[in-house]
């Protein structure tokens, strides 16, 4: 990772990606340097050791595992990163917050996690993305709670514009499902963690069907992201009230929009006409025609 061409907003989120690929207790080790709120350009090697309770050497193993060259690189663009406004954004809730205090707290995170995941998307994966659903025979969907019902949300809209997704929450369905697709089809596998046993496995059944796969995830290392011709990231950072999922849906769902955008715009006089029909369709159904 060379930290002369990072964008600094993508530092945090891109050492949080590659969390997923540490023991726990070089994962610790991480968490812990996260923690210090005065880590800085002048913070030792020493001083991370010893406060992690691990040798210097495997403080320096730890950095090069991230992608970095070595704990200097390391320090240099965190500090740097923690520098930033986005990154001062995230504090973590206590139970003697005020409601204003909560407010606060839960709605910078949001905001830091859209800021972020913002500035590590990858442009040529989401083109790649909207691509093959604007020119999918079948497209269907795979996720369990949270997951699924983002899943939910985007073929919702989707639908709104004549592009039909199925959605699928179920293992059994999952793996009927992704049975039955082909070269044709693009299966999406939704998961925060990347570590769904139900939605890895359907992925990988739609894959050997020749199927082309998408994942969105919270980690590019993770074992669902490794299953997907394109993966989509979000990055959340963790609360231990909140967990980084409510944060990550709300990146997930944005990503999720603006891919609906553009495979919208791959047939845009298409996607007029749809609106159009499916709006009429329930108009019928709401009250403000009435007021």
């Amino acid at each position: 990772m060379n930290s002369d061409h990072l964008d600094l907003k993508a530092v945090g989120p891109r050492i949080r990606m590659r969390m997923p690929l540490l023991t726990p207790l070089e994962a610790r080790v991480v968490e812990t340097v996260f923690a210090l709120r005065s880590f800085d350009d002048e913070t030792s090697l020493k001083e991370i050791a010893t406060e992690a309770g691990v040798s210097e050497a495997m403080v320096v193993k730890i950095t090069k595992k991230l992608g970095f060259a070595g704990y200097r690189e390391f320090r240099a663009a965190l500090a740097q990163y923690n520098r930033l406004p986005t990154a001062e954004m995230h504090q973590e809730l206590s139970p003697d917050d005020t409601s204003q205090e909560i407010i606060q707290k839960v709605f910078r995170t949001s905001i830091q996690a859209l800021e972020e995941t913002q500035s590590i998307l990858d442009v040529e994966a989401f083109d790649r993305a909207a691509d093959m659903l604007h020119s999918a025979r079948q497209r269907d969907f795979y996720g369990v709670g949270g997951s699924a019902q983002i899943a939910r949300d985007v073929a919702h809209k989707f639908l709104r514009v004549g592009v039909r997704a199925s959605v699928f929450d179920d293992s059994h369905m999952m793996l009927m499902s992704a049975s039955l697709l082909g070269s044709d089809d693009v299966a999406i596998g939704f998961s925060h963690s990347g570590n769904t046993v139900a939605v890895i496995e359907s992925i990988q059944l739609a894959r050997r069907n020749g199927a082309r796969t998408i994942a969105i995830t919270n980690y590019n290392g993770s074992p669902l992201a490794q299953q997907a011709d394109v993966v989509l990231c979000s990055t959340a950072q963790g609360s231990p009230l909140m967990g980084e999922n409510a944060a990550a849906r709300i990146a997930q769902l944005n990503i999720l929009d603006a891919l609906f955008v553009a495979v919208a715009q791959r047939d845009y006089k298409a996607a007029e006409r749809n609106l159009e029909k499916t709006m009429t369709a329930v108009a019928s159904k709401r009250k403000d025609k009435f007021l």
